[in-house]
């Protein structure tokens, strides 16, 4: 494992472990900084994910593919499960005995822990390092923030008391299949396409606050401060 990994999935265990300590108490602060968390993920998705997805379409495409969409079906793939997931939680967390049970945040909780293993499996075993690999870390680093304060919000006491830790264990469990287990390149590449789908669902959908708790002007800068650094970065480092 490289330093860059480590100090990666040590970052991502901090943050699930920390995240409602260090986002501010006030609302307006906290809506804010979730804007802008917002808007860094959003920005992530066009700069990194899609152009990512496509550039592994294109190097399997003549080799092991034989159209010139299967890697986007797989993404397709993890947007309806993470979709299907979320909307049967939400129903069901509506009810009397759901909100009694918690039964459904469990089931939400441990796709979420299997999404973070499958996350911290792509960083930690993707040939990406250095200042790229950083850069890219702290936009999923804040995608976790607002993914884990998402949690937090429909079951603050259950995610505090043991949430919080199986999505640790996610990421641990990542980590080690990233030093241990090397999968082929056409293998790597359908499970980030498969992950690149619900991770788009979660920032689109979830992660992207409604108007009423939108701080637009931290959720533009978010977007355009992290892109024009991105565009700079390619440019001047030939990413």
């Amino acid at each position: 494992m490289t330093p860059g990994a480590f100090i990666t999935g040590l970052l991502f265990i901090i943050i699930h472990l920390m995240t409602n300590t260090i986002l501010p108490r006030s609302r307006m602060k906290r809506n804010r900084w979730l804007s802008f968390s917002a808007g860094v993920a959003a920005s992530y998705v066009f700069m990194y994910i899609l152009p990512a997805l496509h550039e592994e379409q294109a190097d399997f495409g003549e080799e092991a593919l034989t159209m010139e969409s299967e890697l986007y079906v797989f993404g397709l793939i993890g947007m309806l499960i993470f979709f299907a997931i979320q909307n049967a939680a939400s129903y069901y967390q509506r009810t009397e005995e759901g909100k009694k049970e918690g039964t459904f945040f469990w089931v939400q909780l441990s796709f979420f822990s299997i999404y973070n293993m499958l996350v911290a499996y792509i960083v930690i075993s993707s040939e990406v390092e250095g200042v790229q690999a950083a850069f890219y870390s702290v936009a999923i680093g804040m995608h976790f923030v607002a993914v884990a304060h998402d949690l937090w919000l429909k079951d603050n006491q259950r995610y505090n008391r043991y949430g919080r830790f199986v999505l640790v264990l996610g990421i641990i469990a990542g980590w080690l299949f990233g030093m241990f287990l090397q999968l082929t390149p056409l293998a790597l590449a359908i499970v980030f396409a498969f992950i690149s789908g619900a991770m788009i669902l979660n920032v689109m959908r979830f992660e992207v606050p409604l108007a009423r708790n939108t701080h637009f002007p931290s959720f533009a800068f978010g977007s355009v401060s992290y892109s024009i650094v991105v565009l700079l970065l390619k440019f001047l480092l030939e990413w």
